[in-house]
């Protein structure tokens, strides 16, 4: 495997950066998890700009354009043989001291990994998965406000530990007035009679890129969706529930909580915005062969 780092590509066992890197010692940077499909690399401007705003919101300088940041990651894709699999991208505060003060770090670091990712068994896209709501709270927006995506993911994996533990695959995290945020790594969204629900972006959900792929297509059934806050009640109750993420897809959920959602197998809605994501995911991208 080739990884790029800043500007060059190593081998796997040659790229490296300095254990005093703010990023290893404090979770100090950002990152994109960006998806590649038959030979194209699926919404990729969109991922770069959402590294950008994460990157504006910690006030971190990304030595990078966008345009070479977007080049740089399908090239990524080229040195690696990635016609079908998962671009990591990180921008790290780069080596700093010991202490906290990002004033002192230097020269961040921009990585690029492109491989390939299975985050849940093959079944359960086919018989749905069954998920649970974990104790853990969702960081609040005046903490470490959830729209960056940074790589400070501890508060997402004390709850994949719960729901692991508990022997689940997934989880439901509950902002801190009790609403529905997100799963630790997915979107959730649910079907009642004829409209589509999904947490606020304001409860704690991350602006996920598949989140909005899945509300436009789901607009193109002529199916709107709506997002208020939502309670477990409300999921419980569902006619159908999936989740939604880059490296997840798209999710059918058949059980929360031990309760059974719709008639306890993959809805028709879901099941048509599986197929539409499939084929849209076959024609939008930026091509990784040369021009």
């Amino acid at each position: 495997m080739k990884v790029f780092v800043n500007g060059k590509f190593y081998s796997e066992q040659n790229a490296k950066i300095s254990v005093f890197d703010h990023g290893l010692l404090y979770g100090d940077g950002v990152f994109e998890g960006i998806r590649a499909y038959h030979g194209r690399v699926f919404k990729l401007k969109e991922h770069i700009d959402r590294l950008f705003y994460s990157a504006k919101a910690i006030l971190l300088d990304i030595p990078m354009t966008h345009q070479q940041l977007m080049d740089a990651t399908v090239e990524a894709c080229r040195k690696n043989g990635i016609t079908d699999g998962y671009i990591r991208l990180v921008v790290t505060r780069g080596a700093g001291t010991l202490g906290l003060n990002p004033n002192r770090c230097s020269n961040p670091q921009v990585i690029i990994i492109a491989d390939s990712i299975q985050l849940y068994p093959p079944s359960l896209y086919k018989k749905g998965m069954e998920i649970v709501t974990v104790a853990t709270t969702r960081n609040h927006h005046n903490a470490v406000n959830p729209a960056i995506k940074s790589l400070n993911y501890l508060n997402n994996i004390l709850a994949k530990i719960e729901a692991n533990t508990a022997g689940y695959e997934e989880a439901i995290m509950l902002n801190a007035e009790g609403y529905v945020a997100e799963c630790t790594g997915d979107n959730v969204f649910i079907i009642k009679g004829d409209q589509m629900y999904t947490p606020a972006l304001s409860s704690g959900a991350l602006h996920g890129i598949t989140r909005h792929t899945a509300i436009d297509l789901v607009s193109d059934m002529d199916i709107p969706t709506s997002e208020p806050n939502l309670t477990r009640y409300d999921l419980y109750n569902a006619d159908e529930c999936f989740l939604t993420g880059t490296g997840a897809e798209i999710v059918p959920v058949v059980k929360i909580d031990e309760r059974v959602i719709g008639n306890g197998k993959p809805g028709p809605v879901t099941k048509k915005l599986v197929k539409a994501y499939k084929e849209l995911t076959k024609v939008n991208g930026e091509p990784i062969a040369k021009r």
